[in-house]
């Protein structure tokens, strides 16, 4: 699913308009249609009150429509009409046109300077002030309204988007804080961000009949990847393949005391469908990998305690170096070898990327190499960013540049590539906050690489599948229980569930 700027989100508007062709006013009748269905499912119960705070824009008008649709429903609508400038426009206009009168839905006004009203406890407060079409930011007397709305103890809806949230630029001025958004169509490019989710709250997405031409022609680097794009990425498995057929890896990884993570990295190697695997661990971990990981092939370092060189590379089809590495002079000699003696592909994490910030080696880094930095390791590499867009322009630009793969890890794992593209992940869950997540994540991109999926799809397709598992995990165990190893366990689940979407796919 491309993610595209408000502004193309109104051209797209525009074109269905042109193109179908509807009315705008249809359009919006079909937009809140899908914002009352939405609502209808998540709060059933009758009588209930709904207070909407509706400002003069289309956004307002949308708010005015989900009133009068409420009303039929059986609900108890109540509209504020915030007189925010001298301009309605004509959509809003002709949806408070339409409001049921007498008993109907309620009308409040409400100008600049007039005391605050207070919401009915047991009501649910939708917000639809001022929409995705906010170029200021939110200050004065309309930031003291969205903060008193704010602290209202009952749910919270924002429509499209939280009044005051930026859509492609960071927030400066006061923001709606909601307990839900229902967005058409796409997701915002700030809903990825962490500071958003203040705003936001939990955020869904309404398909509302956009004309399928406008993104098929319309150009955007971003993307939501989503279950359809990860399934057609995997490869099948022809019937006299082999072992060698699937490729071998080498997993360098692992030091005293941190022998876990070279377990954890290799089983999730083994169990994303590699065909051979060697590990190369310091002695103290050999009997720990032979152990552990039977399947896998030990090398061993000389070093009793860390990796402290390369074993031969020749055989290898993907390198990942990193997990559980520690950063001892010894091993960052190891490292820097590594990284100017070896041109396939290669995963850096962890401890390498630790080892490269410490030692300022970010121009060592081969093209084609893939990064998986959580936020601080991207700072020590890259430096500080002061918000999250200008940290995602960063990244996007340094992937340019260096021809290199960033994954930087977070809630909606953000994949930047060489040639401009720019993935967002939608599987995954707070209990993959846990010691180990990353580790895993390593070892399923690096036995993808090997089995010769292309760098973008290996990365992108790795996190999916990462994150998926974390959800079946989820879902078995609860967010709290779960373990890195435990996303090991779920990962052939994530392959199956993308198996039967591909099945799915041909049958039509």
């Amino acid at each position: 699913m491309k993610i595209f700027t408000a502004e193309q989100i109104r051209q797209w508007d525009a074109f269905t308009i042109a193109q179908e062709p509807i009315a705008s006013i249809d359009l919006m009748e079909r937009a809140v249609s899908a914002f009352t269905a939405w609502f209808t499912s998540r709060f059933p119960e009758l009588p209930q009150q709904v207070v909407l705070l509706c400002g003069p824009g289309n956004n307002g008008g949308d708010g005015l429509a989900a009133a009068r649709q409420l009303h039929l429903q059986g609900y108890d609508p109540t509209v504020i009409l915030a007189e925010v400038g001298s301009n309605p426009s004509a959509d809003f206009k002709t949806n408070l046109q339409r409001l049921p009168g007498h008993s109907g839905v309620i009308q409040l006004r409400l100008k600049t300077g007039d005391p605050l009203p207070d919401i009915p406890p047991n009501a649910i407060f939708v917000d639809a002030l001022f929409g995705s079409g906010l170029n200021r930011p939110v200050t004065g007397y309309w930031a003291t309204v969205l903060d008193h709305f704010s602290q209202f103890a009952g749910p919270k809806i924002s429509l499209d988007i939280p009044s005051g949230l930026f859509a492609d630029s960071p927030t400066t001025g006061t923001a709606f804080r909601a307990d839900y958004t229902l967005t058409f169509e796409v997701p915002k490019l700030a809903f990825f961000f962490p500071e958003s989710n203040l705003f936001t709250g939990e955020w869904g997405v309404a398909p509302i009949g956009l004309h399928p031409a406008y993104p098929a022609q319309t150009p955007s680097p971003y993307s939501y990847v989503e279950e359809s794009q990860a399934a057609g990425w995997v490869h099948p498995r022809q019937r006299f393949a082999h072992k060698g057929t699937f490729g071998h890896a080498l997993l360098i990884s692992g030091s005293y005391g941190m022998m876990g993570a070279a377990i954890l990295s290799a089983r999730a190697a083994l169990r994303s469908g590699i065909g051979l695997l060697q590990v190369h661990v310091p002695r103290c971990g050999y009997e720990i990998i032979q152990m552990s990981v039977p399947e896998a092939m030990a090398s061993i370092d000389r070093h009793q305690f860390q990796c402290s060189e390369i074993p031969d590379l020749e055989r290898f089809q993907a390198i990942g170096a990193g997990p559980g590495l520690g950063q001892k002079p010894s091993t960052a000699a190891a490292l820097l070898t590594l990284l100017e003696s070896y041109h396939g592909p290669l995963v850096l994490d962890a401890d390498a990327l630790n080892i490269i910030a410490a030692n300022e080696w970010a121009t060592k880094i081969p093209p084609g190499a893939i990064l998986t930095p959580h936020p601080k390791e991207f700072a020590r590499l890259f430096g500080p960013s002061t918000d999250n867009f200008a940290r995602l322009a960063h990244q996007q630009e340094l992937s340019r540049l260096h021809g290199i793969y960033i994954v930087l890890k977070g809630a909606y794992t953000c994949t930047t590539t060489p040639g401009g593209e720019t993935y967002f992940n939608s599987t995954g869950n707070p209990g993959m906050a846990t010691a180990g997540s990353g580790d895993v994540l390593t070892g399923i991109i690096t036995g993808l690489l090997a089995q010769g999926y292309p760098a973008e799809q290996a990365a992108v397709l790795g996190v999916y599948l990462h994150g998926l598992a974390g959800d079946l995990a989820e879902a078995a165990l609860d967010q709290e229980a779960l373990l890195a190893s435990d996303l090991i366990t779920y990962l052939g689940g994530a392959f199956q569930q993308l198996h039967d979407k591909q099945r799915q796919h041909r049958q039509k």
